[in-house]
């Protein structure tokens, strides 16, 4: 049997340090090395304990969580998977985790006493095993988009087209890359994040100030637009639907589909059945297999489909399972995705 991943859990909470200790504790490829009260204990822990993942609390004494973070990452990069309040604040706080180089995060665990049961322990357990074995990313420096930076105008025709984004874990930066390097009038774009319903608000209007096109959490009946992009609402499925000569999108909620809500394959499904070979596929990083049959469908119904590939994935599971189907038309370093889409683009 291999190694189990060593686990340091830091939070000033006695009860939730006996909590997650509990929780991580009951697989067998996760060993908590050690707890730590505050972000000075932590690391010295961290020098002793040499963990290969970090929880983390965002609201602490002495230092808050992002301060560490920031310094830890800095100066000793490690899988950290923060432990989150699912509040507007919690979600502001946790998109600036994520962009500080956080792997995930996790919502509070909350004790169910009467079934002496936590909920979330199988999200938890699964998202710290991802953490502990993906790749560490440095905080991007924005990039100029290529229109501005070479003050070249692209001629899209393809008011027709229409590209439909799939991600997960280390979605939010990867989205952030890709999308700040498309110009004003590219196609209409539509995006599943796996994300929870108080964040997506927020996460589509911080890629609203950092894009040339514009980004919105969608509502149901928007119209897909040229220059628009479409983020799904968290706690609500999206897909993509005709009306007479033009796309919109259709936001419901929903039963989860692969553990998800809003689900990839959901949005994947609905651009195969929709738009045929008017729609373009892209699925970056992720852990697990959502997207992967709607991608396939997708293809078996006329579109070009491009894959994230390992090198500059946080997590090569959802893209890779979409591989595995022969989903996927082209697989890309995540900084070549938007060039490729251009390209493919422009005239078509």
């Amino acid at each position: 049997m291999a190694t189990p991943h060593k686990v340091l859990i830091v939070d000033d909470s006695a009860l939730m340090r006996q909590l997650l200790t509990r929780i991580l504790s009951s697989d067998p490829e996760l060993e908590v090395v050690g707890a730590a009260g505050d972000p000075y204990a932590a690391r010295e822990k961290i020098k002793a304990l040499n963990p290969d993942v970090l929880t983390l609390d965002i609201e602490m004494p002495r230092m808050d969580g992002l301060t560490f973070l920031e310094k830890l990452m800095r100066g000793h990069p490690m899988p950290v998977v923060m432990i989150s309040s699912l509040t507007d604040k919690g979600a502001d706080t946790t998109l600036r985790a994520l962009s500080l180089g956080a792997i995930d995060y996790v919502s509070k665990p909350k004790l169910d006493v009467s079934h002496g049961t936590v909920e979330q322990a199988q999200e938890i357990v699964a998202k710290v095993k991802a953490a502990a074995k993906a790749r560490i990313r440095r905080p991007s420096v924005p990039k100029t988009p290529p229109a501005a930076s070479t003050g070249r105008t692209y001629q899209f025709s393809a008011t027709h087209k229409v590209v439909a984004i799939g991600a997960s874990t280390g979605g939010t930066e990867a989205l952030k890359e890709l999308l700040s390097q498309l110009p004003a009038d590219f196609p209409g774009i539509v995006i599943v994040q796996h994300m929870p319903e108080t964040f997506t608000r927020q996460f589509s209007e911080r890629l609203d100030s950092l894009c040339k096109i514009r980004v919105k959490e969608a509502q149901d009946t928007d119209r897909i637009l040229p220059g628009h992009a479409l983020l799904a609402p968290g706690g609500h499925h999206m897909a993509v639907i005709r009306q007479g000569m033009e796309y919109a999108v259709h936001v419901y909620r929903g039963e989860r589909v692969n553990r998800h809500l809003p689900s990839v394959d959901v949005l994947f499904s609905s651009c195969a059945r929709s738009m045929g070979k008017n729609a373009l596929g892209v699925l970056l990083t992720g852990m697990g297999a959502d997207g992967a049959r709607g991608m396939l469908e997708m293809k078996q119904a006329g579109s070009f489909n491009i894959a994230q590939d390992e090198s500059t994935c946080v997590v090569f599971g959802m893209p890779r399972e979409a591989i595995l189907l022969n989903a996927v038309d082209q697989v890309l370093p995540l900084d070549q995705i938007p060039g490729a889409l251009i390209q493919r683009l422009v005239g078509a």
